[in-house]
């Protein structure tokens, strides 16, 4: 795994939204948490809710006390299903760091932590769920444990917070650390173009096709024109949403919906990215810094075959090392990566 190093500053303009994505291991409670916060089940699929385990992305949202409103990302934490926690992670603001108290860190916790890490994730909660299932003891030493696997991570100086999902012990007190956690973020520009990943695309009858997904960079307006990358698709807007409400104008760092006027379905993928026309071109090549995790098994070759994730998007490719012959886990180093698929990515964006 690996990803760019990121110069963009912050910015003192303000939002009403942020966008706080789960992680953790597979059956420790991360949509639980999700629907004992905000009232909304995240699993959607039929097949989700018969194998009660998140297979894609789930959304939920919730208003904070401070005024803010929280969009939540659901990921899966199953390793079999770890493209789809990739393509939703991308645009968050803050990580939801879910742990089962009664078993502790495991081996996707582990996994998802690195990635976080690689994505820049600076902002974070670490909640403990099932806490109802230990006592104090137990309890304080998965905390203890907990807190040496952060250490060195970005989330390391994340607050840990023990929950039970099905009383709502501990609830109020996850939300009003959300609360002041979002209420201390650097909020993102509205002053840029706008750029919008698609992570899900479907066909709602009468309407058309919907596209959603985190949006960043500018606003977004009912009747604009705009266009998909990399297809080069244009299209205007006919309708946006956010949290279930209908609107005109959707603002940097909120989940959005997108309904376009004379797109097919089909013509759409999951990684496309929605923005105005004309000024984001598709690129098939990438320099960037690299770095390999520090548990990886094996050093990175000269023209080593990888597989690219950039926002929601994912291409197979080939890695050319430009200061070293091999870079060994925990090193970093300048790269050119050769993609089999054209991506649309900019200056800056993070990858793995």
């Amino acid at each position: 795994m690996a990803s760019t190093t990121n110069h963009s500053n912050t910015t003192s303009l303000s939002a009403s939204t942020v966008v706080a994505g789960t992680a953790g291991h597979v059956d420790h409670g991360k949509s639980s948490l999700v629907r004992a916060l905000t009232g909304i089940d995240p699993d959607r699929l039929r097949e989700e809710r018969e194998r009660e385990m998140t297979i894609d992305l789930g959304f939920a949202w919730l208003g904070l006390p401070g005024g803010l409103s929280l969009s939540v990302i659901d990921v899966p934490g199953h390793e079999r299903f770890i493209k789809n926690m990739l393509a939703g992670v991308g645009g968050i603001d803050l990580a939801l760091l879910v742990i089962a108290a009664d078993e502790g860190p495991m081996p996707q916790t582990a996994e998802h932590l690195a990635i976080l890490d690689l994505l820049d994730i600076q902002h974070g909660i670490v909640v403990l769920t099932k806490r109802d299932l230990v006592d104090a003891e137990w309890l304080e030493l998965v905390t203890e444990e907990t807190r040496e696997r952060l250490a060195g991570a970005s989330l390391a100086d994340a607050p840990i917070v023990a929950v039970d999902s099905l009383s709502r012990a501990g609830l109020d007190n996850l939300i009003a650390q959300i609360d002041q956690l979002a209420s201390a973020l650097p909020v993102r520009s509205t002053a840029g173009r706008p750029r919008l990943p698609v992570d899900r695309a479907f066909t709602v009858a009468g309407f058309g096709t919907v596209v959603t997904g985190t949006l960043s960079g500018g606003p977004l307006e009912v009747g604009q024109e705009i266009e998909l990358a990399p297809g080069g698709i244009r299209s205007r807007i006919r309708g946006l949403q956010s949290h279930g409400r209908k609107t005109n104008r959707a603002l940097p760092g909120s989940r959005t919906a997108v309904n376009l006027t004379g797109v097919d379905r089909e013509a759409v993928h999951r990684g496309d990215v929605l923005t105005t026309p004309g000024w984001l071109r598709p690129t098939a090549l990438l320099d960037a810094r690299l770095r390999v995790v520090a548990d990886a098994p094996a050093p990175l070759e000269q023209n080593e075959p990888i597989d690219v994730f950039v926002g929601a998007a994912e291409s197979s490719g080939h890695l050319t090392l430009l200061d070293t012959e091999h870079l060994s886990p925990g090193a970093d180093g300048w790269v050119q990566i050769r993609l089999d698929q054209p991506i649309a990515a900019v200056a800056g964006d993070h990858f793995i």
